[in-house]
């Protein structure tokens, strides 16, 4: 049987897999509260919803890319939500960045209705998912990973079976934990660069060349070469504040994850207060 394929959430991220998915050939039916990407995507031959149980009831597997467990919950459990569509056998795959409890407390409510749900977490970036060179960090059952697996392939570099249900979650708060301290790491560096007065460029080919700065961070402090009056524009900070609210919740999620293993991390709190002036955001009570 051919998988049909749904996707809610099309953002900077979800954008491009839902993208990737209607190009390999399969059915792809999508929702977004905002009707620009949809009709977009549905020029190139997907077909909009204009609910999440619309997507779910013409969708085997259907993938989630909202920014917050708050949206994910609303997404699925909601009087026109996901499991209120989906029919017996049907696959959810969360590729937001969730609290693992999150992940499982939607698996007990769609094991009920015959639904499986795989915490299938995604890292990489809008560029990477455009090349469909992300990575996925997929907890849950390996039977259900299968099924899901050839839509998964459309996006992936590589599909990682981090556990079980939550695992994926888990992980992904791991790896976003270390990204941000190499955001911080990259700055300041970057900063002393500027103020001692290097040439522009030698300490980015200095990093680069030893492996300490990658590709990624490199990336990052691109944003930090913007002119500061672009920097300041209604649009670019706009941008920025996005980035900065999903980076100070992923790192909340971290601290918490880290609370309850018995874990401290005193440098990722540190770094938790400091994304404003990560991402150059004008905002005084968060620098």
């Amino acid at each position: 049987m051919t998988l049909r394929a749904g996707f809610i959430g099309l953002g900077n991220q979800g954008k491009p897999l839902a993208a990737n998915l209607a190009s390999a050939g399969f059915e792809t039916t999508l929702y977004d509260i905002v009707d620009t990407p949809v009709q977009e995507l549905a020029e190139g031959g997907a077909k909009a919803a204009n609910s999440p149980r619309e997507v779910a009831a013409a969708a085997d597997v259907i993938g989630i890319c909202v920014p917050e467990d708050t949206h994910v919950r609303a997404v699925v459990l909601g009087d026109d939500g996901v499991l209120a569509g989906a029919a017996a056998g049907a696959i959810i795959a969360i590729h937001s960045s969730i609290l693992p409890e999150t992940a499982i407390d939607l698996a007990a409510e769609a094991d009920s209705r015959g639904v499986a749900v795989l915490d299938a977490c995604v890292t990489g970036g809008a560029a990477r998912a455009e090349q469909q060179q992300m990575t996925y960090l997929v907890g849950g059952d390996a039977a259900t990973l299968a099924k899901a697996q050839p839509i998964f392939e459309t996006s992936a570099v590589k599909i990682i079976h981090a556990g079980p249900l939550g695992c994926g979650a888990k992980l992904k708060l791991c790896i976003n934990l270390m990204t941000y301290i190499q955001w911080a790491a990259a700055y300041e560096s970057f900063q002393l660069s500027k103020a001692v007065g290097l040439p522009d460029g030698v300490f980015e080919e200095a990093g680069a060349s030893n492996g300490q700065i990658t590709p990624l961070m490199q990336t990052y402090l691109g944003t930090h070469k913007i002119p500061e009056e672009a920097r300041g524009s209604e649009a670019v900070q706009k941008l920025m504040r996005g980035h900065m609210n999903i980076a100070e919740k992923d790192l909340a999620w971290a601290l918490q994850l880290a609370r309850k293993a018995g874990v401290s991390l005193p440098v990722g709190g540190l770094v938790s207060q400091l994304m404003a002036r990560l991402y150059a955001v004008e905002d005084e009570g968060r620098r």
